[in-house]
């Protein structure tokens, strides 16, 4: 007869080895039974296959690094440049400089400069001149014979005697044709394009009584003397002579129609190469008051324009 209580618990009773046996065994084999429904089980892996990519990639980079370890242990120290004497480094600057000087002369475009032989200097040395700028010239001819005529008489000619020459200078061993060849290559050869050479002829002598006054030496020396201090203020009183001109004067043969058989109102300048007519230069680029010897060469007359005519 059982005294416990209806309502009072029993406690609780672990199972025996045997059972637990049993119940192990039964569980293993419906795990096997699940997994062979299941399919056979994945090969194992330790590692994933980019590994030894990796492996390589990472041995690259250390030998690398170890190289270059290596290389800046083996590498001599920097140098550092000793500073340069000032002594030294102006020396150096003026030889740059004149290096530099050199280069642009040689560089440089070609002017209209010329050179001549300097006396005053050994042989083989050269001076640099510049021909003046003319680029207006006026070619006078006077009724006469030479200015050495005109000098020997100078109370017919006191224009040319006190004021003309004074005011240039003199070649009294030209000809008529030296004048006008220099005045011709000065326009030519000492300026740019315009070159303007204007030739101004003295009337010849009135035919019949009224040219009785310069029929004779003396009276064509007159004639000559008026008509050039006439002549002369108008040209130098002018812009272009005062800036580029020249003013050359020399003696020629002047006729009139009835004379040379040309038509009526005519009349003709005839030049000779017999000298010593003589020219006289005016210019604000010539000497004032001088009488020079020097000769003109037609076949090189930049030689006679170099030594009368510098800037």
């Amino acid at each position: 007869m059982n005294n416990t209580p209806n309502n009072q618990k029993l406690p609780f009773r672990a199972p025996s080895a045997r059972v637990t046996a049993a119940l192990a065994a039964a569980m293993l084999g419906i795990g096997v039974a699940v997994g062979a429904a299941i399919g056979p089980a994945p090969t194992p892996s330790q590692a994933d296959p980019s590994l030894p990519v990796l492996l390589q990639s990472l041995a690259r980079v250390a030998a690398a690094r170890a190289s270059q370890a290596r290389t800046a242990a083996v590498q001599p120290p920097a140098v550092t440049p000793e500073a340069t004497p000032t002594r030294k480094r102006r020396r150096h600057a003026k030889a740059s400089a004149g290096a530099e000087e050199a280069t642009n002369a040689a560089s440089a475009p070609a002017t209209t400069e010329t050179t001549k032989p300097d006396a005053t200097k050994p042989a083989g040395t050269t001076k640099t001149t510049a021909l003046a700028p003319v680029t207006h010239v006026w070619l006078i001819e006077l009724a006469g014979t030479s200015f050495t005529q005109a000098l020997a008489q100078a109370t017919a000619a006191p224009y040319i005697d006190t004021q003309a020459i004074p005011a240039g200078t003199l070649l009294s061993g030209w000809s008529g044709l030296d004048a006008s060849a220099f005045a011709s290559e000065t326009a030519l050869l000492a300026s740019s394009p315009p070159q303007l050479l204007d030739t101004i002829v003295q009337p010849p002598c009135p035919e019949g009584a009224a040219g009785a006054s310069c029929a004779t030496e003396s009276g064509a020396l007159t004639a000559a003397d008026e008509f050039l201090k006439t002549t002369v203020p108008t040209i130098t009183s002018t812009a272009p002579f005062r800036e580029n001109g020249l003013i050359v004067v020399t003696f020629a043969s002047v006729a009139t129609a009835t004379e040379t058989g040309l038509p009526a109102g005519a009349s003709t300048a005839t030049l000779t190469a017999t000298p010593p007519a003589g020219a006289l230069l005016v210019s604000p680029f010539v000497g004032v008051g001088k009488k020079s010897s020097a000769s003109f060469n037609p076949t090189s007359p930049k030689q006679s324009l170099e030594k009368l005519l510098p800037r």
